[in-house]
């Protein structure tokens, strides 16, 4: 219940408040970003219009503005806003949250915006209990999580709720953030007599990697650990003020996106990019094994024998970074990301075993020929298995006229790339002897 000392106690904690917490806008006229979310005539901006909010899930990174977001639709909607925190509460204060919003609706008609952070933290009961009043409309359901909800929630809950992507923040926005903070009298730095030199402006912009929180409570600590006034924010505090950056990589969708990134772009030939994005995944603390297998992988499904020694170099890499570890195995790492990068591509080993397995699962099963079963019981010779195969080693040139399968199939096409273009050449000899062909024959040809 208030009372006298209400206001001037809401007035001390708000002082008290964070600079990121304190810049965070009231009104969606001035929220910053996410234009293709709320930009005039985009779907959340129709909902909140005309106040048929729903369930909605807010996903994306730290620091974008999901909770601000929340805060404003509350405000914008005129509903109470209630705010928990998945990582501190549990079924029993979720259902008395979910029980009050009940009799407000029930007794005065009040709707009521359920904002819970970090959603994703919620157990599939807990998902669950939210379920029956998001259907009824008791309850205008927020959530924020910085996970993919389809990997995140319960199928359940996201069949239910609208998803929204929120991205990371512009350059441009990070930017207008900053200043406006600089120049806030009521809210922000207005009152300390700050100047923000440009080069302090585009590290700060530049470090915070799209993450407004980030930006301003570095902006913040630099400020608040100076005494001089007037301030001069130059570019050596901006430096001092954003120290190491820690780099948001989680077993989701970061995971993945880093990891397709690097194969890509060593598939595609681009060490430079290889070594970033591998860098990356070292940075964000990404267990070394899980690269060494992919690297080894790669080095058969997209290099193959175009080059046979990739697959040396990167399960050396392999053995190298199960023996020395992190940080050095880096440099082995490294190394067989360059090598792979800049050797020529094949990927005829990964069709050829794909549509050889295709047939053995899609199609009638090829018997073994009798000529090649296995004879080494008195059994299997007096069924006469094995009779009639002709041992390569007596053919004069290594290579016996001989049907090996039954069928005519050509699994693997090795390409004109690298060493399998000699490995092609070869190939059509081998099977031009192998049906017994001589050169000058149809179908047949010179021997290279």
């Amino acid at each position: 219940m208030a009372d006298l000392f209400s206001a001037s106690r809401a007035a001390n904690i708000a002082r008290a408040a964070p600079l990121a917490a304190r810049m965070r806008p009231r009104r969606l006229a001035d929220y910053v970003g996410q234009e293709h979310v709320i930009g005039p005539g985009r779907l959340l901006r129709r909902l909140i219009e005309s106040d048929r909010l729903g369930s909605v899930i807010l996903h994306g990174p730290p620091g974008v503005g999901k909770t601000t977001l929340a805060e404003i639709i509350a405000r914008e909607t005129r509903r109470r806003f209630v705010e928990l925190s998945a990582t501190a509460s549990g079924v029993k204060e979720l259902r008395e949250v979910l029980d009050a919003a009940r009799r407000r609706l029930g007794d005065d008609g009040q709707h009521t915006c359920l904002f819970i952070d970090e959603i994703h933290r919620f157990n599939k009961a807990q998902q669950d209990v939210l379920l029956p009043d998001v259907e009824q409309g008791a309850i205008a359901l927020i959530g924020a999580t910085t996970q993919n909800p389809s990997f995140a929630l319960t199928s359940a809950l996201v069949s239910r709720s609208r998803l929204f992507a929120l991205e990371p923040l512009s350059a441009a926005h990070i930017a207008a953030v900053l200043s406006r903070a600089v120049s806030d009298r009521e809210h922000g730095l207005g009152n300390e007599q700050v100047t923000l030199e440009p080069a302090a402006l585009d590290f700060l912009v530049e470090s915070s990697d799209g993450d407004a929180r980030r930006a301003l409570g570095a902006l913040e600590i630099g400020v608040l650990s100076e005494s001089r006034r007037p301030l001069l924010f130059d570019l050596d505090l901006a430096r001092e003020s954003a120290q190491r950056k820690a780099l948001v990589y989680d077993a989701g969708d970061t995971h993945y996106d880093c990891a397709s990134a690097l194969i890509k772009s060593i598939r595609g030939s681009d060490p430079d990019a290889g070594l970033y994005w591998l860098a990356r995944m070292l940075e964000g603390g990404e267990e070394v094994r899980f690269l060494a297998r992919r690297l080894v992988i790669l080095a058969s499904e997209d290099v193959g024998n175009a080059d046979p020694r990739a697959l040396l170099v990167a399960v050396a890499a392999m053995q190298a970074t199960e023996f020395v570890g992190l940080p050095e195995c880096q440099l082995a790492l490294s190394q067989a990301v360059i090598y792979l990068a800049m050797a020529p591509k094949s990927n005829a080993c990964t069709t050829g075993i794909a549509a050889a397995r295709s047939d053995v699962v899609d199609r009638r099963v090829i018997p073994v020929p009798r000529h090649l079963q296995d004879r080494h019981s008195a059994a299997a010779q007096a069924a006469g298995r094995g009779v009639g195969y002709r041992s390569s080693h007596d053919a004069p040139d290594g290579v016996a006229a001989q049907d090996y399968l039954g069928v005519e199939k050509n699994y693997y096409q090795p390409t004109d790339r690298g060493e399998e273009r000699m490995v092609a050449a070869r190939l059509a000899d081998i099977r031009r002897r192998l049906r017994g062909e001589t050169a000058g024959e149809p179908g047949g040809g010179d021997p290279p």
